[in-house]
């Protein structure tokens, strides 16, 4: 069963046709996007395509310490040999996966792939999941006023219509940056891995973050939620099936969370024992320079760090701390050498 989250009806897919569900809601359809007579059907098999995930991190993952050791979301089934794609975070380090089905079984799971560069991940079911496999959408298709669903997995399954209000390029403090992330609104609170489909019940964002912003800082307030679009997952799957993770992934890391504000970028904080921690950098330091670039936002900061050379190397930075210039010298290295890894990998 599927419930639609407060404010919403609650309802069942099988008895519901969607457009009933989404005029219940306020929210309008596009002509481009008026349901077909197979509509019911197929975004029938997308949601039962959507299983809950928890996994329990490996003992002293460092990724514990801001994430918990127990973490708990959804994935979306795009394999009929049980692949379940999901957003990394949830099986970071993880020493043990399940998967929960809505009749309240759960399955044992392996974490197949983690990804550093899309934040995606993949995990594949031990046991027969039969459960169909969603076909993966092409976000570039969405129009504004197309409806879209949100659809959650495990004991608290949920669905819910929703609007792409933006998509642009996202950066995280956490050394993450994506092109063409998905801005949804209304927001969702059970967003971890959550699965955005269109009304064919093609796949096209996996659920990230909570955003109070989904319009961006020139934009009103409006909360939302970030997903990661499937395109950044077809060039690289296989990848992903054959080594763990994307080319694009080993890359440098300096273990540093940094913030931007009105063209400044500030470190938040840095990670024990990781390359900036090492350096002594301090929380506080303003970042002017990276190897000579300019640093005036996350998005040149990590561009910066990613285009300059090998994943293990010698970078530069000129940081103002407490208003005077200093110079400060970092080693690098390649974030998943710092990772606990699952035997899987």
């Amino acid at each position: 069963m599927r419930h639609a989250p407060a404010p919403f009806s609650t309802t069942r897919w099988g008895g519901v046709v969607p457009l009933a569900l989404a005029l219940s809601c306020g929210v309008a359809w596009s002509a481009a996007v008026v349901p077909d007579a197979g509509t019911p059907e197929r975004l029938s098999r997308a949601s039962d395509a959507v299983v809950g995930l928890r996994s329990v991190a490996i003992e002293q993952a460092s990724s514990a310490r801001t994430l918990g050791p127990v973490r708990q979301g959804s994935g979306v089934v795009i394999g009929e040999d049980g692949l379940v794609l999901t957003i990394g975070y949830l099986i970071l380090e993880a020493e043990t996966v399940n998967l929960q089905l809505d009749d309240g079984r759960q399955l044992p799971a392996r974490v197949v792939a983690y990804d550093v560069a899309t934040g995606l991940g993949l995990v594949r079911a031990l046991v027969p999941l039969a459960l169909p496999a969603a076909p993966l959408g092409d976000p570039a298709e969405i129009d504004d006023d197309d409806t879209l669903l949100v659809v959650s997995g495990g004991e608290d399954a949920g669905l819910s219509p929703a609007r792409r209000v933006d998509r642009r390029s996202f950066s995280g403090f956490w050394e993450y940056h994506i092109d063409g992330a998905l801005f949804t609104a209304p927001a969702r609170a059970d967003h971890s891995g959550a699965a955005l489909f269109n009304l064919r019940g093609e796949l096209l964002g996996v659920g990230s973050l909570y955003v109070n912003n989904a319009l961006g800082a020139s934009g009103p307030g409006v909360p939302g939620n970030m997903f990661v679009p499937v395109d950044l997952l077809k060039p690289v799957l296989a990848d992903l099936l054959r080594d763990g993770r994307s080319a694009g992934s080993k890359r440098a890391w300096m273990g540093s969370n940094c913030v931007e504000d009105d063209g400044e970028v500030r470190v938040l904080r840095v990670s024990p024992d990781g390359p900036a921690a090492r350096a002594g950098q301090p929380p506080g330091d303003r970042i002017l320079r990276l190897d000579g670039r300019p640093v005036n936002s996350l998005s040149s900061l990590w561009h910066a760090l990613w285009d300059g050379g090998a994943a293990e190397r010698e970078v530069r930075l000129d940081v103002q701390r407490e208003g005077q210039p200093l110079l400060l010298l970092l080693r690098t290295v390649d974030r998943e050498d710092t990772l606990k890894q699952p035997t899987a990998i």
